[in-house]
């Protein structure tokens, strides 16, 4: 899910890369300006989790409050179990490879490829009593074809860089193959975000956060990435311009997959300074912003809106 592919690459060095580097970010902007406005959280008691300054699937923002300020628990629905379900997916065929590669070593190639195969898709017992009988069986088998995907592409890498280098030692063959950090921890504190925040994966190469949905394509998706790149700049000081989102969809037995490679411009940096400030304030100030009335009946906290 997370390598691109010749195309997307070509597209990324021919056309995002020149374009960010040309474009420039407001210098004020920079995650390592977090000292100073407009980074500068303005409720330096109140610390969201990033996921809830990026998702706009509440418009008004009132799941913040209710969870927040009211303390009220939300029910999970069957997309946000199932997103959880595929990420560990993906993120444990990646690990299973990298521990397989460091365990065998490159001269025993055969048993990394069977090694990768043997890796189980993942054990949903934990998650069975939160699905119906039939969303588990559904979901069981997407999380095999994810899983059978992943394990395809993994292996492709690895045996692609092993006929180009023959005197390629364990750690660059990881570095080569498989150049991405899944789950990559970060302390947001700097930014007035939780300082336990974890990114679906980051590229270092070209220094891109990565972020995996399985939903259709909304514009708030972007904000994800964003907020990651600003915390990245805070820490390590150094420049984060692009961001991807991925799209995994299952239509029968195949699995489609789409990117959404995107400059993470001010417009994207300012949009999320100015969401994490509201829905701070929200919370700071014990501010019930309501409903819309055109609430999803899936949202996790509708039992609370339309007790």
């Amino acid at each position: 899910m997370y390598f691109l592919t010749d195309e997307e690459k070509k597209h990324l060095l021919r056309y995002h890369l020149p374009r960010a580097r040309e474009r420039g970010v407001a210098e004020e902007l920079r995650g390592w300006n977090w000292h100073q406005p407009p980074l500068e959280p303005v409720y330096k008691d109140v610390i969201l989790a990033l996921y809830e300054v990026a998702n706009a699937y509440c418009p008004t923002g009132r799941d913040v409050y209710l969870r927040r300020v009211q303390k009220e628990k939300g029910q999970p629905n069957v997309a946000m179990v199932r997103g959880t379900i595929f990420h560990a997916v993906v993120a444990g065929v990646i690990v299973a490879a990298k521990r397989a590669i460091y365990g065998e070593g490159v001269a025993n190639c055969q048993a990394i490829c069977e090694r990768i195969q043997s890796h189980p898709a993942l054990s949903l017992g934990t998650w069975v009593n939160q699905l119906s009988s039939e969303d588990f069986e559904a979901t069981t088998s997407m999380a095999e074809i994810l899983a059978a995907f992943e394990k395809t592409r993994v292996l492709a890498r690895i045996q692609e860089i092993l006929t180009k280098q023959p005197y390629i030692g364990e750690d660059s063959l990881v570095s080569l193959a498989l150049p991405v950090v899944v789950e990559q921890k970060l302390d947001g504190s700097f930014i007035g975000l939780s300082p336990n925040l974890s990114t679906d994966a980051f590229v270092f190469w070209e220094p891109m956060v990565l972020d995996m949905k399985f939903d259709r394509v909304r514009n708030f998706h972007r904000l994800s990435t964003t907020g990651y790149a600003l915390v990245m700049e805070a820490l390590y000081e150094f420049p984060v311009n692009l961001g991807c989102v991925i799209y995994g969809e299952f239509r029968g037995d195949r699995l489609i997959v789409k990117k959404d490679i995107h400059i993470i411009s001010d417009e994207l940096r300012q949009w999320f300074v100015e969401t994490r400030d509201e829905k701070a304030r929200l919370v700071a100030e014990e501010i019930d912003p309501g409903t819309t009335g055109e609430c999803y009946e899936t949202c996790p906290y509708y039992h609370v809106c339309f007790a």
